[in-house]
């Protein structure tokens, strides 16, 4: 890319919003010129709306730090300074609907991480390994809005990128019922240990609507396009129980998988490490190398030495084993602020403009 696209985000400075500042510090492609958030926060530099709330464990980047924060809700000043934006605004469902697409109709481009436009049957929710070319449904969107480049795309939930992705290496096999319970960290729920002392110690085995993502998402990101829009795959049935634990980053998945047509352990492990998509084969600046990964141990995967596989954007997968009452039984790990969130949307703006989707406003 010859030139650096200049990118807003929206949210900014929440943890959402933070780690996205982080992660594009340096980035060969975007270059953040705009940050914008709530009123409260407008007017006043990025260092000192975040002033004592900064969350990452590396430091600001020098480059934002007198970026006066703009007004999320002056759509029309805020998307004038872009060429895209990522979306990370904390407000109501609806509010989200709405002033994200408030955004794609000034023809800026929106990359979400919010939940809000999940559902809506034009808007691609992917994960860019296994169905970027979900993106195609975009065209169909942009009639419905009367854009020309202004869309809408989103990533899933943090909370099925720990087993979601072998439920798609492993679809030859078949995967037609899964069992799985996630063991979620506290930034999951935009918090740190000295925000939520409470948690210390402690397990809460309930999150709220997490549950519902992660039985329903994955057969969206496992769907097909049929007639512009996105039609979510009938099979697995998934069930699943979410519970918050005292770990900062990282969540942890317990999953038991019956197939149709029941493969051998070698097999499964063989599909995992060599799974790959788009992004490794464009060599996205943000792609792992390698996907997913498997760990033998008995005892990995673990938060403290895995977590952070492939600059957190990888998955390790490890206790793969055959079940008493299922055909095998695994633990999945992925980062949920990274893949899980941030990243997996810088991922995705990255699959969009190595598409075509996302280009400098100057070159329309």
């Amino acid at each position: 890319m010859d030139k650096k696209l200049k990118v807003g985000i929206l949210g900014a400075t929440g943890m959402v919003g933070q780690r996205f500042i982080a992660l594009l510090e340096n980035h060969p492609w975007f270059e953040v010129v705009t940050v914008a958030a709530s009123p409260r926060s407008a007017g006043r530099t990025y260092a000192e709306a975040v002033s004592g709330r900064w969350k990452m464990d590396t430091p600001m980047p020098e480059a934002v730090k007198d970026l006066v924060v703009m007004n999320v809700n002056e759509v029309e000043r805020v998307a004038s300074t872009v060429d895209f934006v990522f979306s990370a605004v904390d407000m109501s469902k609806e509010e989200i609907k709405a002033i994200e697409e408030s955004y794609a109709k000034t023809e800026t481009p929106v990359v979400s991480n919010n939940s809000a436009h999940r559902w809506t049957p034009d808007v691609p929710m992917v994960v860019p390994e296994i169905n970027a070319g979900h993106f195609e449904v975009i065209a169909d969107q942009k009639k419905r809005l009367g854009t020309t480049r202004g869309f809408i795309a989103v990533k899933p939930n943090c909370s099925i990128q720990s087993y979601a992705p072998c439920l798609a290496a492993w679809r030859e096999f078949g995967p037609k019922e899964v069992v799985a319970t996630t063991y979620q960290a506290i930034s999951g729920a935009g918090k740190t240990f000295a925000d939520w002392p409470e948690m210390a110690g402690n397990v809460i085995p309930y999150i709220g609507g997490e549950e519902e993502k992660s039985e329903q998402e994955p057969l969206r990101v496992l769907g097909k396009v049929e007639n512009g829009q996105i039609v979510k795959a009938a099979l697995p049935k998934i069930t699943c129980q979410c519970v918050r634990v005292p770990v900062l980053n990282g969540h942890t998945a317990a999953v038991f998988i019956n197939f149709e047509k029941k493969p051998t352990r070698e097999e499964l492990i063989e599909k995992l490490v060599s799974f790959k998509g788009f992004p490794q084969e464009a060599n996205l600046p943000s792609a792992p190398r390698q996907f997913i990964q498997y760990l033998e141990d008995d005892n990995r995967p673990q938060v403290s030495m895995d977590v952070n596989y492939e600059n957190g954007m990888g998955v390790s997968i490890g206790r793969l084993r055959e079940d008493s009452m299922f055909d095998y039984k695994f633990i999945g790990l992925s980062h949920n602020t990274v893949r899980g969130a941030a990243g997996g949307a810088v991922l995705c703006a990255e699959a969009l403009a190595a598409k075509g989707y996302v280009v400098a406003k100057s070159a329309v």
